[in-house]
């Protein structure tokens, strides 16, 4: 009896907390769960589902077979029926057929696999070019074909979400943590090589759809090959932990007809170009705040927060700091921006003389920061050239 209240209650128990969990993951798995891998928009990520799903049901019938022969030999030769143990310790024939059939399974699963990892290293005849470099926390890409460079950055809505304490929704943001303010585009039905690398520490690119993934390392290119067949958006993220902001690195893939992406080309080129700086240009304090804060959003907020007070012990507050409170730190402010300065990355390359003039006036005259310091695109651009 006692047996039988102590099993009731373990399985009341188990029952709640069971229930806890499943009602708990429902709210909290923003994601549809999946029970295989993605089969991809691409000949090739087909081709690796495909070599998965062959090697699946090799493994599947061989599990099978084994614990089907192994269930069998227990229950047929059990004590309570009286067999007698054997007497052998091994035989030779049967050694040798357990070794060579493996074998056999495994050289005809590896030839089919080594093909078709040659396939993906071919990157021969491409017709597009991308290099995508790896940034904490963001992504460059470079056409290399047209001369064309943008920066994909976290959404905005999911900065503001991610914020310590923001009091926002994370199901309120467009694809919380997988979406971007500007997204890769490229076109259907091309050979598209895209090469990666790194500008800080090891990242990697990866788009599920796409089939494979490739580390993103300093100083090193690696390069793979696509040809999107199906129009759509496609999301993925930076698969190597590179920091706290790792969560922070989506990428979206837009693949679009040519047409539409001939149009994008020309009307990137024509928006780059708009927003050439001049050497002369002279901004109002109220344009440089209200463009800086868009720049502080995408670039800086992540780490530093959206009230300047940054992490404790991990990214410095700006409100307050002598850095951007004090006249004679302007140059050093300036200098920090554009090179970087321990773990914070260098935005020289990244932003404009006016993206930085822009930020730097916003940090030095919002939250308790009021130096009434107005930073010209000019003055970044002779810190450039000392």
């Amino acid at each position: 009896m006692f047996l039988k209240k102590s099993m009731i209650r373990f399985l009341t128990k188990f029952s709640v907390v069971f229930a806890s969990l499943f009602l708990l993951s429902s709210n909290l798995a923003l994601a549809a769960w999946g029970l295989n891998m993605t089969q991809g928009v691409t000949p090739i990520s087909q081709d690796v589902y495909n070599m998965h799903m062959t090697s699946l049901y090799v493994v599947t019938i061989i599990g099978i077979l084994v614990f089907s022969v192994m269930f069998w030999s227990i229950f047929q030769h059990r004590k309570s029926k009286g067999v007698k143990p054997a007497k052998f310790s091994h035989s030779t024939t049967v050694e040798i057929i357990w070794t060579l059939i493996p074998f056999a399974i495994i050289v005809a699963l590896a030839i089919p696999a080594t093909k078709l990892l040659a396939r993906m290293d071919d990157t021969s005849k491409s017709e597009i070019t991308i290099k995508a470099t790896g940034y904490q926390w963001k992504w460059k890409y470079d056409y290399i074909d047209e001369d064309i460079t943008i920066y994909s950055n976290l959404a905005a809505d999911s900065v503001d979400a991610s914020q310590k304490n923001s009091g926002i929704d994370p199901k309120t943001a467009d694809n919380y943590l997988r979406n971007t303010d500007t997204a890769l585009v490229l076109p259907v039905g091309k050979k598209i090589r895209i090469m990666t690398t790194a500008s800080d520490v090891i990242h990697a690119w990866w788009v599920p759809d796409l089939g494979w993934k490739r580390d993103a390392i300093p100083g090193f290119i690696n390069d793979n090959w696509t040809v999107i067949n199906k129009e759509g958006v496609y999301r993925g993220q930076c698969a190597e932990i590179c920091g706290k902001g790792h969560g922070y690195m989506p990428i979206v893939v837009k693949a679009v007809p040519e047409k539409e992406y001939t149009a994008w080309v020309q009307e990137t080129k024509v928006a780059l170009n708009s927003k050439q700086d001049s050497g002369d240009k002279v901004l109002s304090m109220d344009d440089l705040k209200s463009k800086g804060a868009a720049v502080f959003k995408a670039n800086c907020q992540a780490c530093h927060q959206a009230n300047g007070q940054g992490i404790k012990g991990v990214f410095p507050a700006i409100d307050g700091s002598p850095l951007a409170n004090l006249k004679e730190n302007i140059p050093a402010h300036i200098h920090q921006v554009i090179y970087g300065k321990g773990i914070m990355p260098a935005f020289g390359e990244q932003l404009s003389d006016t993206d930085i003039a822009s930020v730097i006036t916003f940090t030095r005259n919002n939250w308790g920061n009021k130096t009434g310091d107005i930073i010209q695109p000019k003055d970044v651009l002779a810190s450039r050239k000392k």
